[in-house]
């Protein structure tokens, strides 16, 4: 399968994605907070140096957990330009629906 090239905005986000990261890891070590995470070392290193700039939700939820961020915080922090106002507000988190009726 051949995988579809990354737009620069893709790859703009996947780089304020791992300098976000980098931050709250601080001095921790990347051993570490990979472990607390469940991922290997590999991994976190790639993201945070923007080699894989689309991590799987979980991964970046498993992350998220081990350094002490909400996934909003995330979300504010990597997916508009810094400084720049969303063109689109997100969308409202809707009351928990029932699966059973």
């Amino acid at each position: 399968m051949v995988r579809t090239p990354l737009t620069p905005e893709e790859r703009l986000r996947g780089e304020r994605l791992g300098a976000l990261l980098r931050a709250a890891r601080g001095e921790r070590s990347m051993a570490a907070v990979a472990a607390s995470a469940g991922i290997s070392a590999e991994t976190l290193r790639k993201i945070e140096t923007g080699r894989a700039p689309t991590p799987a939700f979980f991964t970046v939820a498993a992350l998220a957990g081990a350094l002490g961020l909400s996934l909003d915080e995330i979300l504010g922090r990597c997916a508009a330009e810094p400084g720049a106002e969303s063109a689109v507000a997100p969308a409202p988190v809707p009351a928990a629906v029932p699966l059973i009726a």
